[in-house]
């Protein structure tokens, strides 16, 4: 009996895709936020108790929309468990990391699931989005571990000082701290996605506050590892191009960041900043896969 293979370069390309829907179903589930449309299905898994789709109204056709879009998802994590068990040479990393994305848009469904039935509390919303962070991080370990690097690059990278791996780690840490922070500013914030929906008690401003001294701090050791890799030519050959990237992406996000909030939190900012959160931590974490040797 024959048996039906797939080429590296084929599972590559599903699951960059796979990669590429679970980036935007992260921005249109914040434009159902944004639009106050987090309410506009009120039942679940159907939109309404009459209906399973459901456009009566604007918020119910943007909520409807991301709801089946959750299929197209669903779809491509899917493709991406059966693609890793095809895939010739195959190999356990692969099947269990796209079994953690199935896993993980499962969970966001029951999430989805509590986020509409406790009437969006900002807890809820919070670990979707957290959750769908996490689901970023393993599609872009997947498609890292399909690539397998380019061997000089790796070689470069054993020849980085701990220093410089500290740096990264510390890098890391406080951009993912950022994150966590800016889902409570979110919390907090204007846009609950329904006008009576339940808001964190803290001091917006506080909040706030922590959330850009962070970022700050984050962009200030990024701008030290640059610093020192680029005297170091071993150094700056493994993480010379992920630095520049990151610390551009950084660096266009704390801007957005302050623009928004002295232009009072206006929706459409809000969501670029989403899309450029997602950019920023997928360009974090290709500069810490950068030092692996």
């Amino acid at each position: 009996m024959l048996k039906k293979q797939l080429s590296p370069k084929a599972f590559l390309t599903i699951s960059q895709c796979a990669l590429g829907f679970l980036c935007v179903i992260v921005v249109s589930g914040s434009l159902v936020r944004l639009t106050g449309s987090g309410l506009g299905c009120l039942d679940w898994p159907g939109c309404s108790q009459t209906k399973f789709v459901d456009v009566s109204t604007g918020h119910t056709a943007i909520e409807q929309i991301n709801r089946l879009f959750t299929g197209v998802v669903s779809a491509a994590v899917i493709a991406a468990v059966f693609g890793s068990f095809l895939v010739s040479p195959r190999r356990k990393s692969l099947i269990w990391l796209s079994t953690g994305l199935v896993l993980g848009v499962l969970a966001q469904v029951v999430l989805g699931a509590i986020v509409v039935l406790t009437g969006l509390n900002p807890w809820s919303n919070m670990a979707h989005f957290l959750v769908s962070m996490a689901l970023i991080t393993t599609a872009v370990l997947l498609v890292d571990q399909v690539k397998q690097g380019n061997p000089d690059q790796r070689a470069a990278a054993r020849q980085l000082s701990q220093r410089s791996r500290q740096l990264v780690r510390w890098i890391i840490g406080l951009c993912g701290t950022a994150i966590v922070l800016g889902t409570l500013v979110t919390g907090a914030g204007p846009h609950a996605g329904d006008e009576n929906a339940v808001r964190f008690h803290f001091r917006l401003s506080a909040i706030t506050r922590a959330h850009s001294v962070t970022v700050l701090l984050c962009v200030g050791l990024t701008l030290t590892l640059f610093l020192r890799i680029e005297r170091r030519r071993e150094e700056w050959t493994a993480l010379g191009r992920p630095v520049e990237v990151f610390l551009a992406s950084a660096v266009a996000q704390g801007s957005l960041g302050y623009l928004q909030y002295f232009s009072g939190v206006p929706a459409q900012l809000v969501a670029l900043h989403i899309a450029l959160a997602i950019v920023v931590w997928i360009t974090v974490l290709r500069l810490g896969l950068a030092t692996r040797e």
